[in-house]
Order: structure tokens, then sequence, then C-alpha cells
């Protein structure tokens, strides 16, 4: 395990019991049917117990507690220990449903050609080795399948002044209408140091995941505009600068073996 592999792991379990609460609001209020309603655009038309979703970096087990409470067949997969106990006690009644794995999203200790389909949210900016991830993700994607990915250009303000100038007035735009301000939570030195030694903090995005999914052989699509239906208005004040876009891909029979 690298260094940085280890800062990552340190961060999130330290954030882990706050993240949960946040996917609890989510999973009690109105955010649970709106991200359902988007995810079943891209669900096969199959009997539900049949088709085998993959959730990497489930984190407190959101999409495998949506998922699973729908009849799916769920693996859910994190780093990070505490998250995955967090996850499995949100997910009450259907932990016995989702299948919790410990698991490096960039290097899946699982078979080839196993999921119908792969979701994400929050993950890809945060990985050391991007490129690889996805190379795994294709790998253990049924030919055919689908992965969809939804994360953003997370700490790009870093590098960026005109993006850091856009960044600082989320921040007073939170103060001035009475928002809670989510970077308050977060020990911000300590994620801004990991931020900077990972490489898509610093790549414009969705570009590049198109670049590197289609050298893979994969075909691909970007919606840069899915924050509009997903985030409450709540996310909409905090993140503006960071506006969350979904890439989504389906892997052809020439994509996906392995690295």
């Amino acid at each position: 395990m690298s260094k940085l592999l280890k800062d990552i792991e340190h961060y999130w379990t330290d954030r882990a019991e706050g993240y949960s609460r946040v996917n609890q609001e989510e999973l009690a209020g109105g955010q649970k049917a709106v991200w359902l309603s988007v995810l079943q655009n891209y669900l096969p038309d199959a009997d539900r117990d049949q088709v085998r979703v993959l959730d990497i970096g489930t984190g407190p087990g959101f999409f495998a507690i949506i998922l699973a409470g729908q009849g799916y067949d769920v693996t859910a997969v994190d780093y990070t220990e505490e998250m995955l106990h967090q996850a499995r006690a949100n997910a009450g009644p259907l932990s016995d449903r989702i299948c919790f794995k410990r698991m490096d999203a960039q290097n899946l200790d699982l078979e080839d050609d196993q999921f119908d389909l792969i979701v994400s949210r929050n993950v890809t900016w945060n990985l050391e080795d991007p490129a690889r991830a996805y190379k795994e993700w294709l790998r253990v994607l049924k030919p055919g399948g689908r992965m969809l990915n939804f994360d953003a250009n997370w700490y790009h303000h870093l590098f960026d002044e005109e993006k850091r100038a856009a960044y600082e007035a989320d921040r007073q735009r939170t103060a001035c209408e009475g928002v809670f301000d989510e970077y308050a939570c977060t020990d911000i030195d300590a994620m801004e140091a990991i931020a900077r030694k990972v490489p898509l903090s610093r790549t414009d995005r969705p570009g590049w995941d198109k670049h590197v999914l289609t050298s893979m052989g994969a075909l691909v699509e970007a919606d840069e505009q899915i924050w509009q239906k997903v985030w409450d208005d709540h996310e909409k004040v905090n993140y503006a600068s960071t506006p969350m876009f979904l890439v989504t891909c389906i892997k052809s029979a020439a994509a996906g073996g392995r690295m």
C-alpha cells in the first residue's frame, strides 16, 4: 500500500460517520427517489434478481441500499472498513441482501465479465491511478454491460485561479443564504493535501474520462447537466462551481481486458 493510499484511507475513516449522516438524510428524504429515477433509466430490462450490480466506493452504502431495495443483486465495495461498517448499519434489514467487500477500486478482486451495471459516485477524482481503475471496472463488466460514474472536478480550484474564485464565491453564498457549508465539517487541510497529489485534481473532466474510456474500446457518453436532476437546492448552493457530471459507457466485446 502506498503512503498516499494510506492517507486516503485514514481521511475517509475519519469522515465515515459524518458522511454517513449525509447519506442517511438522502435516504430518508426526497433524494432517494430522485436518484432512483435516474438510475432506472440505465438498468437492464430483466428480472431484477438476475441483474448483477457493482457499487464501487459505496461509502455509507447509498447506491447499494437503493438498488438492493428494488430487488437487484448488489455487490458493494469500499477500501475503508469504517465506511463498510456504516453501510451495513444504514442498510439495516437489506444488509443481508448486499454483498459488502473491502476492496481497492483500482485492483478489484473480482472475476472478469461479472456485472450488468457498475455505479459509482464521487470516487474517481480521489484515486491514485484512475485510468487503471477504469480498466479494472471494464474488466469486471459483462460485454454489453453499462457503467455509470457520477463525479465532478472536485478540488480543481487548487490549480486554477478562476475556479478558486468561484469556489470562494460558493462559500460566501452559503453564508449569505444561511445554507450549511458542507466543507465546514471536513478537515480541509487534510483533504487538500491529498487532492494536490491525485492526478484528476489537475484535469478538466469529463473530457479526460471520455478519452480514456474510448481508448479502452468502450462506447462513451457524458451528461454535464446531470447535477440539475440529482442535486437538491442545498447542494446547488454548496457546489455551484463544481457541477456534477455523469460519464456512462457500454462495454464492447473488445474492451476491458486485464492490464
